[in-house]
């Protein structure tokens, strides 16, 4: 049972109860309170928890019994995050049916681009290593919807937010690949002596390792997740990255765009790679844009709206991309052609492919 001294030697047995405040007095009877003894307890204990407004008669005390006390920590427990959001589920429901969308279509496909790059060594991009890292992070992101889904229906406690803001880390930083990409195409295609004197040497390498250490950084600062203002380093970050390959795929489209000297028409090729650059920039848009857009107003939205709704939908549509990336990437025709040489059981032939049409994604 519950026991509260107020100074009086006669106990009021957890019925008649009274919390004395500074300009008055809250009275808290059996006849006049319709709510059971857990409820009454429950009111007694918030009220006199709060010495800035009152205290309970002089030198009070409240002492609960471990069972009492379990209970009440109960009663005021947390909601999940849908229960949080009921107001606006909708944007939530699509989320999840979209992480396990991106789950069931992502995994399957980035593995395809990762045996494809680890087998095809003869017919091979110099951004290929860049678009192998991207692969693999997509994978290990691409495996947290179930632990997302429990999550925001069912549990509360702390520790799957550790676990699902790591991850969320490395896919926040996946567009540090797709800068990658852009600049070794843009190099390519702008500059190509030195895109030529550079092509051999280990500087890719040194760049995916630096990325990774950002990635596992950042991650590894989002999973404390009581860093203050640690969301502005992602503001700032996808804002330059989305800049960056917008400028360079848009410098890419303008240079391809140009005819030859004395030619009216564009080269078959270029016509291609200007289609692909365009679908490229397009996916890019459709998948970062939306962060880039709303995150930075985030002080104009209220805490609710924010947190149940522009969240989830920019990075409902952010995470999207761990799909559309592997799939913009296998529906070059030298995919085609090795499952078709595969299934006949002949060797694969040789596929000349050009540099700028093997694609950022």
């Amino acid at each position: 049972m519950c026991q509260i001294h107020t100074g009086n030697p006669h106990l009021s047995r957890g019925v008649d109860k009274t919390c004395r405040a500074e300009e008055g007095h809250l009275e808290d009877n059996s006849a006049g309170y319709t709510g059971g003894f857990s409820d009454r307890i429950c009111l007694l204990v918030s009220l006199c928890k709060q010495p800035s407004h009152h205290t309970c008669g002089m030198a009070s005390q409240v002492t609960l019994s471990p069972a009492l006390m379990d209970f009440h920590n109960a009663s005021v427990a947390k909601p999940t995050m849908y229960e949080s959001c009921r107001e606006m589920p909708g944007v939530i429901i699509w989320y999840l049916c979209l992480q396990f969308i991106n789950m069931f279509m992502g995994i399957p496909a980035n593995i395809v681009v990762i045996w494809l790059i680890r087998t095809n060594k003869g017919d091979s991009s110099t951004s290929d290593i860049f678009i192998l890292q991207l692969a693999v992070l997509d994978v290990l992101f691409c495996l947290t919807p179930p632990l997302e889904l429990v999550n925001i229906l069912y549990l509360t406690s702390d520790l799957p937010w550790y676990v699902l803001r790591f991850f969320y880390g490395i896919k926040d930083t996946s567009p540090l690949f797709l800068a990658c990409i852009c600049l070794d195409r843009y190099m390519a295609v702008l500059h190509p002596l030195t895109f030529t004197e550079l092509k051999d040497r280990n500087h890719r390498a040194v760049l995916a390792t630096a990325v990774w250490l950002v990635v596992l950084a950042y991650a590894a600062g989002k999973c404390v997740g009581s860093i203050p203002d640690f969301d502005r380093v992602f503001t700032v970050l996808i804002l330059a990255t989305f800049a960056f390959m917008v400028f360079c795929n848009i410098a890419i489209l303008w240079a391809l765009w140009q005819s030859g000297p004395g030619r009216d028409e564009m080269h078959p090729v270029k016509k291609r790679a200007c289609r692909m650059v365009l679908i490229i920039l397009a996916i890019i848009v459709f998948n970062y844009f939306p962060p880039v857009a709303l995150f930075p107003f985030k002080v104009y939205y209220t805490e609710d709206v924010f947190r149940c709704y522009i969240h989830y939908l920019a990075f409902g549509l952010m995470d999207f991309s761990s799909s559309i990336q592997p799939v913009l990437y296998l529906s070059k025709d030298k995919l085609v052609l090795s499952a078709a040489l595969c299934c006949r059981g002949k060797k694969k032939a040789p596929v000349s492919t050009s540099n700028t049409t093997q694609t950022a994604l």
